[in-house]
């Protein structure tokens, strides 16, 4: 008989950054009340704890990890942390990042190095001391980078986010071509435009309308519509997928816009 796919993370142990809020919290929530044991990472330990006591309410298990990604004995703290109170590592969800929102000639140095140690050299450190780990316990895991719908497209503004954006999608082939050979798997998701707390009154302004109906499938996305990506790349359903890339964007990606 034909055995179907399993989707299945139930038992794995998860590090998600940028969990305090957004798309970050609702990554940890998804794969937290698919059975993971997950560690919430972020800066911001007072929302990490509301945001834990709130999975646990749910029946998921947590743990909240104060983790500033571009500091590298930070990582390792949080990484050890992680096994000490949940057991061992077998999923990392690179997602913290930031924007900074301002005219090309009005971006400064400050700025360009702000989103871009966060958004690019952050998710390069967490990947590497994951990684790192692993090899030396000889495990296996899934590393899921967040990329962007802007990894490969342009709009103003953000030319900092989108040097980082781009230069993740192309770092997560290269990791995952290196790290193949120690059954280390390393996928992308690239979300469209997602509501979040940080977008929501511009999403919901006129521009923002006007965007979204251009967008193949009239609307733009909700933190809901990362689940079901986020659970296959990080489940044995996607054994045989490493260095991909799985556009959840409503079809912006492909559209003439």
């Amino acid at each position: 008989m034909m055995e179907l796919p399993s989707f299945s993370v139930a038992g794995e142990v998860a590090l998600v950054t940028g969990a305090s809020s957004g798309i970050g919290l609702h990554l940890a929530e998804v794969l937290a009340l698919a059975g993971a044991k997950v560690a919430l990472a972020a800066r911001r330990i007072d929302r990490l704890e509301a945001a834990c006591a709130a999975i646990r309410e749910r029946g998921g298990t947590c743990l909240p990890v104060a983790l500033d990604v571009t500091d590298g004995k930070g990582i390792v703290a949080a990484l050890e942390a992680t096994e000490a109170r949940l057991g061992p590592l077998s999923i990392l969800v690179n997602n913290a990042g930031v924007v900074v929102s301002k005219p090309f000639f009005e971006h400064t140095e400050e700025d360009w190095d702000h989103v871009v140690d966060t958004n690019l050299k952050g998710a390069w450190m967490m990947a590497r001391e994951f990684a790192r780990h692993l090899v030396e316990k000889k495990r296996h895991g899934s590393i899921v980078n967040i990329a962007s719908v802007l990894s490969t497209r342009t709009i103003a503004r953000v030319p900092s986010y989108l040097a980082a954006k781009a230069g993740l999608l192309h770092l997560n082939g290269g990791m995952a071509m290196e790290l193949a050979r120690y059954n280390i798997r390393v996928n992308a998701i690239a979300p469209g435009y997602v509501v979040t707390d940080f977008n929501r009154d511009f999403l919901m302004s006129e521009a923002g309308l006007k965007l979204a109906a251009r967008v193949p499938m009239k609307r733009v996305g909700q933190v809901e519509d990362l689940g079901g990506a986020l659970l296959f790349l990080c489940s044995p359903a996607s054994a045989y997928m490493t260095g991909a890339c799985l556009a959840v964007d409503g079809g912006h990606a492909v559209a003439a816009i």
